[in-house]
């Protein structure tokens, strides 16, 4: 007979499964440390690569795919700030849903089997709206920001308290099992500390004190900020941070932002992309001001999450590179070797392996030399990794990974712009016009960040002017100005529009002057203040003044006499908002939005404040969204209720800067070196994600602010077109289309071609089998392939002893 089963009661299950639990995170925990020469690992030295995705900048249906792209490129962690704004728009309420869930893409970092650096700040500057600080901090009373004051580090504790203990909660640190290995307190604060004298260094004490007291297990970070108290770590952001040396020499190089440079071969381990994924600015994130919707950064992958070759490819064949010789960089004895004229090399060596990196830094000039006892020719201002210090296995300067040509296909599920009908309605702002009414009033001029507290880019600022017939500035010439410090001022006077002012990138006032034509009595002005973008960055960012801060006057002329009425004490009304806004135009669901509040007849044109609605089909497949806003002014758009941004087509980038001839990225790098798209709108094409449409019928709704024609609006896909590369001898070159058959080669050469992308042409010498061919054996019909590019594939040459490349052009 069977012995009689033992049953567990509801609680010791319960308490079995809890402690299974506990013990199967103790028993997945890390231990993550460092010392002089890396970030280690359970004890181990490790070069780690990262790269930035910011959560909030694309959609939680995108994270997988984007997460997924970056761990097939080499990287080994992604890294994220921590967005405050959006998680507490309101004092201690808070927002983790949709694409806010931390939480979720954390652990989509985790499924992936990659590591996550989490910078809390809370400041973040990121380019995004006030640094990421909630609006509400600033109007705290007696609150001041990034200093050593009482109001402010209370709440800065209660949030970074908040985001820990949500991680805690979660087991995401590494020392619960997690993958977060590193946490980063305040940003770039060393950049801006001297400006607060004695309580800035109080300050930055401190944060470092609150962070160690929350106890994750991890080591923190602080990026720029040479005096970082201990235990914090320090490190770099910038173009070049090859020469930066950390403060203490038992903490690792570390380049926290990397722009550019030639971080490893003096010594770095740890770097991160900003951004690897940049994305979209949606709703009203984007900062500055000025900062435009799309957030691409011209990063690995794109904004719409495609690759962006051939940088993808050519920085995954950096980072395979590292990882193979990880262990001789953490742990290899260093020496460095001057070869003259400007050509250097670094090599680590240990009993079992000697890795070698020569770098040129020759601006202009290829470095052929003897090194080791054999020759190397290193291309301008470039870096040639050597992993046994005998073959090259990375230049920085040989690209050959394939150069993909984007294009933006029609919506194949309907003929557009024809098939869109418009609706609109105008603005309501009668209340604002014509009575002046407001929902608070004040004997002064008060900024926009105080009176809207982040809640709406605009602003209305209303007051009367009484004028008896023998007043003294009464004349046929009178003229309204008013000083601004928001970026856009829109002039209303008794009703009618007076006229538009905004100010251009950088500047931070401006004045509107207006000839103005008012009458005996009362006359209403209603000034409305829009803003695009909070300042994100500086010393003291917060305090720079938005909206109007005076004086507001009227001058009458007589001849050479002048009388000035200043209204800027007069009693100001005030209204946050507009009215479409306010009540959800926008929304599918809103009554307001209801069809019969809009019109189809006349659909008018260049026409300011007004709203504009159409439906249109999702385009079929899966290939990423854009909307051509292409002929409007300025405005913000939603799709079924959800804003994908600003828009502002009808600000053209500047003239000057750009140049006909090919970009040299030779030399020290700037952002004003190989500027592009001069006089052009800088921003067209909007992101959809897939997850903001519907498979069938979808709402777009604009706020046209300025006026624009919305008859040449349309959908597009973007896909790649064209697929190009120019790789060298003895590498592999892989071809793909991104999920779309190869359909053709258009050219292929192995040799000496000449020509780029578009316009390549043979050369003087050629292999001996018809490349042609051999590519199109190889790849047409296929989603992807792989070449080697050698003689072996595509027969002797008559080359000689120069580098033989394949170049190729391939349509999809």
């Amino acid at each position: 007979m069977a012995p009689p089963k033992t049953m567990l009661s509801l609680p010791t299950t319960l308490l079995f499964l809890f402690i299974f639990l506990i013990l199967h995170s103790f028993a997945c925990a890390v231990e993550v440390s460092h010392d002089g020469r890396a970030i280690t690992i359970d004890g181990k030295r490790r070069v780690l690569l990262s790269g930035s995705i910011h959560y909030p900048r694309s959609t939680a249906e995108m994270w997988p795919d984007l997460i997924r792209k970056a761990k097939e490129g080499g990287l080994d962690a992604i890294e994220t700030y921590v967005f405050w704004d959006v998680h507490e728009p309101v004092r201690r309420r808070y927002n983790f849903a949709g694409n806010l869930d931390l939480v979720r893409f954390l652990k989509t970092v985790h499924d992936a089997g990659l590591y996550a650096v989490l910078r809390i700040g809370p400041y973040v500057c990121a380019e995004w709206t006030y640094g990421g600080f909630p609006v509400w901090l600033h109007n705290l009373p007696g609150v001041e920001l990034r200093t050593a004051n009482d109001v402010y580090m209370n709440e800065m504790k209660n949030f970074t308290t908040l985001i820990v203990n949500m991680m805690k909660q979660e087991s995401l640190f590494a020392s619960q099992g997690g993958p977060i290995i590193l946490a980063q307190i305040e940003n770039e604060y060393g950049n801006v500390m001297s400006a607060y004298g004695d309580a800035g260094k109080a300050y930055i004490d401190w944060c470092a004190n609150m962070a160690v007291s929350q106890n994750i297990g991890v080591p923190w970070i602080m990026c720029q900020q040479s005096d970082a108290p201990k235990p914090m770590i320090n490190t770099c952001n910038g173009w070049y941070c090859d020469q930066f040396t950390p403060s203490s020499p038992d903490s690792p190089k570390m380049w926290t932002e990397n722009w550019t440079g030639w971080f490893f071969q003096t010594g770095g381990t740890f770097q991160n992309y900003y951004m690897y994924h940049g994305g979209t600015n949606f709703g009203r994130t984007a900062g500055g001001p000025y900062i435009t919707t799309s957030y691409d950064y011209d990063a690995p992958l794109d904004e719409y999450g495609n690759l962006n070759q051939p940088k993808w490819g050519h920085l995954k064949e950096l980072h395979d590179m590292l990882h193979s010789v990880e262990s001789t960089l953490t742990s290899g004895n260093i020496t460095n070797v001057d070869l003259g004229n400007s050509v250097f090399a670094t090599v680590y060596a240990t009993p079992e392996q000697s890795t070698c990196f020569l770098g040129n830094t020759n601006a202009t000039s290829d470095a052929t030399f003897v090194f080791e006892g054999k020759q190397f020719t290193v291309p301008a201002w470039s870096v040639s990794i050597l992993p046994d210090c005998q073959n090259e296995g990375y230049n920085t300067a040989k690209v050959n990974a394939q150069t993909s040509v984007m294009v933006k296909e029609p919506n194949k599920a309907e003929k557009e712009p024809e098939s869109l009908s418009w609706t609109w309605r105008p603005e309501i702002a009668d209340e604002q016009l014509v009575r002046g009414k407001g929902h608070v009033a004040a004997h002064r001029l008060v900024d926009q960040k105080d009176a809207a507290n982040g809640a709406s880019d605009y602003l209305w600022y209303m007051t009367s002017v009484h004028l008896k017939d023998d007043d003294p500035i009464w004349s046929d010439n009178m003229t309204l100005r008013v000083n601004c410090t928001g970026q856009i001022l829109h002039a209303y006077v008794n009703g009618k529009h007076l006229g538009s002012q905004w100010a251009k990138y950088g500047v931070f006032n401006y004045v509107f002057e207006q000839d103005v034509k008012l009458n005996p009595g009362k006359n209403l002005i209603a000034l409305l203040s829009a803003t695009i973008g909070l300042q994100n960055y500086g010393p003291m960012f917060d305090l720079v003044q938005n909206g109007i801060p005076g004086p507001v006057e009227v001058e009458g002329r007589k001849g050479d006499e002048r009388v000035i009425k200043d209204l800027s004490g007069h009693l100001w009304s005030y209204k946050v908002g507009l009215h479409g806004i306010n009540h959800k135009l926008f929304s599918v669901n809103s009554d307001s939005a209801s069809a019969s509040n809009w019109q189809s007849q006349d659909l008018p044109t260049n026409r300011t404040m007004t709203w504009y609605k159409t439906t249109f089909k999702a385009p079929l497949g899966t290939d990423p969204v854009v909307v051509d806003l292409q002929g409007l002014g300025k405005g913000e758009a939603w799709i079924n209720g959800k804003s994908i941004g600003r828009y502002w087509p009808s600000y053209d980038a500047d003239l000057d800067g750009c140049s006909s001839d090919p970009c040299d990225y030779r030399g020290p790098y700037d952002n004003n070196k190989c500027v592009s798209n001069c006089g052009q709108p800088t921003q067209r094409w909007y992101h959809i994600p897939r997850s903001f449409m519907e498979e069938d019928v979808n709402t777009l709704v604009l706020f046209e602010e300025f006026g624009g024609n919305p008859s040449l609006v349309n959908f597009r896909t973007v896909t790649v077109g064209t697929v190009c590369a120019d790789a060298y001898e003895n590498k592999t070159l892989e071809l793909a289309c991104q999920g779309r058959p190869i359909s053709a080669v258009k050219f292929a050469s192995f040799g000496n071609p000449q020509g780029a992308c578009g316009s390549f042409a043979k050369g003087s010498c050629e292999g001996s089998s018809d490349a042609v061919s051999v590519l199109q054996n190889a790849c047409v019909g296929k989603q992807s392939c792989s070449i080697d590019v050698s003689e072996n594939t595509f027969g002797s040459t008559t080359c000689g002893s120069i580098t033989k490349r394949l170049a190729v052009e391939v349509t999809c």
